[in-house]
């Protein structure tokens, strides 16, 4: 076995295992519960094994079944996929749990020797009161998860890369220092989980390379972004590093403190897990549908060779490094580099416009703060609307000079066209 595997499995599992036992001896307001037992395990699982535009899509499978699960029980919704026959004391603990393990164990058949006793000892502490529902619960599970993995079968995962433009000035090329390619540049070709194509979430484009906004957007990252900037303050380069932890499972940490200071019960928390983890795939497919369909190049590029770009207001600077640079210091994960992928339109704006307008939706007011730590800059930010999150996304990937600013605020419009479908069409109460 590989040592650090065994290291996080003797490690986890103790504490999860105490997770569980303490969840379920504290009062029912103040608890956890398996929706957020299962979703920090899950993410435990899937950041460690897929790079982070990918892990949206993980993360959407796994919440979606455990949706499917509970509300299969509750019957206070429509289903997203499925609505297994169920009694209304059948053990909805059981049903999120399984189906969050089988989604996980079918998607990672390597980590089952880890997820198999966690699992096994939370579904033992479970109470089985009337006898037979933890069973019934279970069985739900299992059939959740499996509509949930034969859904997802032959969706376009880890199909060929789009083929890229040949190089000229505007086009997106792997950038210095490490040169990388891109992961996962098939996640544009997903079918998505609740739009009907990808096509629907097509931004305006990037700026003209002659045009004055394209200048505007170059001068200012090319001051605020830089390595060495003297008017970015400390506040924002904290900012900027805080927000390159893998923001779906920062905002799935956002999601189990929600759950706690709002008193969600274990039927809302399913159905805001699965809304925003929904929402947030389909988000990042529409993103990475557009960044291959413009390949617009990043600044890094754009600054170094400035005197190809035919624009009289943008000067080159052959020389100039963004804050994303590995001599800047982070708290933890490996160094800071230019994203291997091409500006437009930010990842990371498009998810987090679709979590936040999905947020807002939910609970029916943009006015809840809430705390974030960032695994990254080791710093913990608070907001006090869903909304001041969006803002300061939309200018972080400014301040860390990795996208021109109409990349952030059109991926926030695509965004927000995933979040206002997903309203329309899904998660309708039953009538």
């Amino acid at each position: 076995m590989n040592p650090l595997t065994h290291f996080k499995k003797i490690r986890i599992l103790p504490l999860l295992i105490a997770l569980a036992l303490v969840a379920h001896a504290s009062p029912p307001v103040a608890r956890a519960d398996a929706v957020t037992d299962w979703n920090a395990i899950a993410s435990t699982t899937i950041v460690a094994n897929v790079p982070p535009a990918a892990s949206a899509l993980n993360f959407a499978m796994v919440q979606g079944a455990v949706y499917d699960a509970v509300n299969a029980i509750d019957r206070g919704h429509q289903p997203y996929l499925v609505q297994p026959n169920a009694n209304p004391t059948d053990s909805k603990e059981a049903a999120a749990a399984t189906a969050s393990y089988r989604v996980l164990i079918g998607l990672f058949p390597a980590q089952q020797s880890i997820l198999e006793p966690i699992y096994n000892s939370y579904i033992e502490a479970l109470p089985d009161n009337p006898p037979g529902s933890k069973a019934n619960g279970v069985a739900i599970g299992e059939a959740t998860a499996a509509a949930m993995l034969e859904a997802r079968q032959d969706d376009g995962r880890f199909g060929p890369p789009p083929d890229l433009y040949p190089e000229a000035p505007g086009v997106w090329r792997p950038t210095p220092p490490n040169f990388a390619t891109d992961p996962a540049a098939w996640v544009g070709n997903v079918l998505p989980f609740i739009v009907p194509s990808a096509e629907m979430l097509r931004t305006d484009g990037p700026n003209a390379l002659t045009s004055a906004a394209y200048a505007e957007d170059f001068n200012e990252i090319k001051e605020l972004g830089s390595l060495t900037s003297t008017t970015r303050t400390a506040d924002q380069t904290d900012a900027a590093i805080f927000w390159a932890d893998n923001g779906i499972a920062l905002f799935n940490r956002v999601f189990r403190t929600l759950a706690a200071s709002q008193n969600l019960d274990i039927v809302e928390n399913a159905r805001l897990f699965a809304m925003t983890n929904l929402a947030a795939a389909d988000a990042l497919i529409g993103s990475w549908n557009d960044k291959y369909y413009w390949q617009f190049w990043r600044p890094i590029t754009a600054i170094r060779e400035a005197d190809t770009d035919g624009n009289p207001a943008t000067d080159a600077d052959p020389t100039w490094w963004p804050l994303f640079h590995p001599t800047t210091p982070v708290f933890s994960g490996p160094p800071l580099v230019t994203p291997p992928f091409p500006d437009h339109p930010a990842g990371h704006t498009c998810a987090t416009s679709a979590i936040v307008h999905t947020l807002q939706n939910f609970f029916g007011t943009d006015k809840i703060a809430f705390s974030a730590f960032s695994n990254r800059s080791g710093t913990t930010r608070s907001f006090e609307r869903f909304s001041d999150a969006n803002k300061e996304v939309i200018d972080a990937r400014v301040w860390g000079g990795i996208h021109f600013r109409t990349a952030d605020t059109q991926g926030a419009v695509l965004g927000k066209k995933v979040a206002q479908y997903l309203d329309k069409h899904y998660f309708q109460p039953v009538q």
